[in-house]
């Protein structure tokens, strides 16, 4: 008994002619797949997509587009019980001259021929069991042991010389970003960095040929930026000087190789305060005057990496002042005109707010 022609209520009947069924339709639906002629669960299909979406027919089906899209492909056969949701939905009636099969009936089928293949090969099925852990035994104790799986080796990465875009990458991570065991992360706001999180994102791409994950928290309004992998991690500890955990307990600095080359202490800066620093218009009056200007503020609780921004910023002929609340100012006009000058800036949240 295979074939069937249904309706909303379902009367079956043997090869001899016996009912075997007769009941709601829903039942006999329940965990089977149905089975078309070629070619005619594509058509089936693209009958239902002419009266409702693809993505109208994800919801009432309670699957996803691609899997829908998959059947139409008749890449896979398709759930009964969502081809009679369908049916229903679009008010067409249930295909005919089609065969139900119970969820995994491959199975058996797929059982049988590994155990006739088994045969043909080994003459058996099954084999000595305790022979074989003794066997696996005696290798794992010589060699076994010795070769870590590939699928647990550390991928690589492309491992860059110096230069000034890694230099700003180091910034990048002194300022908003962060170094785990197996991770590392940079923050940024979601909408007002838009288009920083991208440049920033394709730097780390183009840098160490690695892929990076984008994940929005629409709770606290920003972006992560995350590439989780060990030798990346690695690298950034031991060829770029830098530390894993909290950056302010560990009072973590620009490291030397940067600090030592004036054109990598520029684009480290210009990675730290694009991430960590802020623009502003100081607005005062005198003698019943408004006066308005650009000041710019670097504010971080490590006592190191403060110091070395004053002091790149003092070397480079921009004025700069330290406070008591862990903060480098940039008050002058005139240098914050210079620190876009040599410095500039890749975040347009920035050049957006000193242009205007």
């Amino acid at each position: 008994m295979r074939k069937f022609q249904l309706s909303r209520r379902s009367v079956i009947f043997d090869k001899e002619n016996v009912l075997v069924y007769n009941g709601d339709m829903a039942e006999i639906y329940k965990y089977k797949r149905i089975i078309f002629p070629e070619g005619q669960q594509q058509i089936f299909l693209s009958k239902i997509f002419e009266k409702i979406s693809l993505k109208d027919a994800a919801v009432v089906c309670g699957t996803s587009e691609r899997t829908l899209r998959d059947w139409k492909r008749e890449k896979f056969s398709m759930d009964a019980t969502v081809a009679a949701s369908l049916c229903e939905k679009v008010g067409i009636a249930f295909p005919r001259e089609v065969e139900l099969r119970d969820r995994y009936w491959y199975v058996t089928m797929g059982a049988s021929a590994g155990g006739k293949a088994l045969m043909k090969k080994y003459g058996k099925v099954g084999g000595d069991e305790e022979y074989r852990k003794k066997k696996w035994k005696e290798w794992w104790n010589s060699e076994g042991h010795l070769k870590p799986h590939p699928h647990c080796l550390p991928r690589d990465i492309r491992k860059p010389s110096y230069s000034e875009y890694l230099a700003e990458f180091v910034g990048i991570l002194l300022g908003n970003g962060g170094i785990s065991e197996y991770q590392i992360i940079v923050t940024l706001h979601a909408q007002e960095e838009k288009e920083y999180a991208e440049f920033v994102h394709s730097l780390i791409k183009d840098l160490f040929n690695v892929s990076v994950k984008i994940f929005y928290r629409q709770k606290y309004s920003v972006v992560n930026l995350v590439v989780s992998r060990v030798e990346l991690v690695r690298f950034c500890v031991t060829a770029l000087g830098l530390k894993k955990g909290n950056k302010v307990t560990q009072q973590i600095d620009i490291p030397f190789w940067i600090k030592e080359r004036e054109h990598y202490s520029i684009a480290c800066i210009k990675g730290l305060i694009d991430t960590d620093g802020s623009i502003f218009t100081h607005r005062y009056k005198s003698k019943g005057k408004e006066y308005t200007y650009k000041k710019m503020l670097f504010t971080s609780h490590s006592e190191p990496l403060r110091q070395s921004v004053y002091i790149i910023l003092r070397k480079l002929n921009i004025k700069a002042r330290l406070d008591n609340h862990h903060n480098v100012w940039i008050d002058n006009q005139l240098d914050v005109r210079r620190y876009f000058r040599i410095i500039s800036s890749h975040n347009l949240k920035h050049l957006k707010r000193y242009q205007n």
